[in-house]
Formats: C-alpha cells, sequence, structure tokens
C-alpha cells in the first residue's frame, strides 16, 4: 500500500515539474499577444493595467516584443493607435526616440511631431 503511495507522489511531483517547465513561454506569448491586441485598438487603460499587473516596464519589452513584424511603436503608427502611441513615446528613452524619430514620422506625423520634441 505504502509503495503505491509514493509512485503517486513522485508521479504527481514529476507533472508539476513538468508544467512548470512550459509555463512560463505560454504565459510570455499569452502576454505578448494582449500587448499587441492593445495596443492596435488604442486601449491604453488595459494596456497600463497589463504592464502594471505584471510589473512591467515599457523600456523593459520594446526591443523583445513585435506585433506584426514591428516593433511596438510603429505597430501603434500602423494602427492609428495615437493614444497608446503617446504613452510609450512617453515612457522611452530619448536616445532611442531620436534614433526612430524620421521613420516613425513617415509611418504617423501626429507621433512623429511628439517623438520629435521629447527628443530635443
Amino acid at each position: 500500500m505504502m509503495r503505491y503511495n509514493a509512485v503517486g507522489i513522485t508521479s504527481i511531483i514529476i507533472l508539476l515539474s513538468i508544467t512548470q517547465l512550459y509555463s512560463p513561454k505560454a504565459s510570455a506569448y499569452n502576454m505578448a499577444q494582449n500587448i499587441c491586441e492593445y495596443v492596435a485598438a488604442d486601449d491604453k487603460r488595459r494596456f497600463r493595467s497589463l504592464l502594471k499587473s505584471q510589473r512591467i516596464k515599457i523600456r523593459s519589452i520594446f526591443d523583445e516584443i513585435t506585433c506584426n513584424g514591428k516593433n511596438i511603436l510603429f505597430f501603434a503608427a500602423a494602427s492609428n493607435a495615437n493614444d497608446v502611441g503617446e504613452m510609450i513615446i512617453k515612457k522611452l528613452p530619448r536616445k532611442i526616440l531620436g534614433e526612430l524619430v524620421d521613420e516613425l514620422t513617415l509611418a504617423s506625423p501626429a507621433l512623429g511631431a511628439l517623438a520629435k520634441k521629447r527628443s530635443g
């Protein structure tokens, strides 16, 4: 009887450890997908709420997450998501904005002007 309990407990431990190994990737994919959806919908409230709940800063994910092959700022410009784009511009370092301002102006004149003003 004791032998069956040990096998059962061992099986549960192995199953839980396997689940823990694969969960972060699935969670990161879902988070990236949600970020792209909120940017496309220009939903600044839900975008900010997601970042806060996950304790993520825009500058830390800016280079990591792409939506339709574009970074989140250019995706916001392509989606006419000016509110979310403005929020992203306010949170990015000025050096990065200075490098992107010309391309961003072509994609969205409104966001490009804001980025140019902020980058100096």
